[in-house]
């Protein structure tokens, strides 16, 4: 039985809640205090879902090996990252239910999940890295697979980014949490000139052991394509040895990163 209930950390008293047997769907009225938590529960490891954890926050198809998730509602520093209508107002949305088997086996962006969280185990897509700027919220690595491709600036919602903190070793990691096929991968680097610089050259290197040197140029708009991957069965890649330019700025960044392909395995549990 799916559940989705809402609480405070601090009291657990209840103030809303919705299960089902193969969906759940709360519509509630009241506002969120700090402290606040949404947890989904009655999920069952190694199954795709459907989720979504607020009107203002796009629908993720995500993988979990977990039987709960517990989603902290954003506050303060740590919500500058979402729409400003996220988690705001008396009236809101959430949705979890079994992932329908077309949604699943297409070919898609593996790698977009709206839903995730900086600390969070058995939730995938999910993006970590080993920097980001000063551990801001506008600049953390989760922010790059969130689906929002405004380069033109930075900080705050839509503008939010993976920042390194000028850090000469920084690394993006992102874990698929089960094998895939990989076939295409679009880098959207911010492009806030003359704040930002801009990379040149990095590597991305695949769980299999292979690796692949990318090159780069000065871009706004437009994403760096890098198309005839073909990878297979990839559990997850890493975007690493990152050579900005020869610009005065000492700040690149990474926007979005997206990674085309389908799954590796069969018989996923889907409705």
């Amino acid at each position: 039985m799916l559940q989705i209930e809402i609480y405070n950390d601090w009291d657990h008293v209840n103030k809303a809640q919705a299960s089902g047997e193969t969906q759940a769907v709360l519509a509630w009225d009241g506002e969120y205090r700090k402290g606040d938590i949404i947890e989904f529960t009655g999920l069952v490891p190694g199954t795709f879902y459907r989720v979504q954890v607020d009107a203002a926050v796009g629908e993720a198809l995500i993988l979990v090996r977990t039987d709960r998730i517990l989603y902290p509602v954003p506050f303060y520093e740590k919500k500058t990252s979402y729409n400003p209508l996220a988690f705001f107002g008396n009236r809101h949305y959430l949705m979890i239910r079994e992932a329908y088997r077309h949604e699943i086996g297409c070919y898609k962006n593996l790698a977009l999940n709206p839903f995730d969280q900086h600390d969070v185990e058995g939730v995938y897509p999910h993006a970590s890295a080993n920097v980001e700027t000063r551990g801001e919220a506008v600049f953390a690595a989760r922010n790059a697979i969130d689906g929002c491709i405004a380069t033109r600036s930075h900080g705050e919602w839509p503008y939010e980014s993976w920042g390194i903190n000028r850090q000469d070793d920084a690394e993006f990691r992102l874990d698929f949490g089960r094998p895939v096929d990989i076939d295409e991968i679009r880098l959207y680097t911010r492009a806030d000139f003359p704040h930002d610089n801009y990379w040149v050259n990095g590597m991305l290197s695949f769980s299999d052991g292979s690796s692949l040197r990318i090159t780069m140029e000065k871009e706004t708009d437009r994403p760096h394509i890098f198309s005839g991957i073909g990878r297979r069965a990839i559990e997850w890649l890493t975007l690493g040895e990152l050579i900005k330019a020869q610009d005065p700025s000492p700040f690149p960044a990474l926007t979005q990163i997206e990674v085309y392909g389908t799954e590796s395995e069969t018989g996923i549990t889907a409705s």
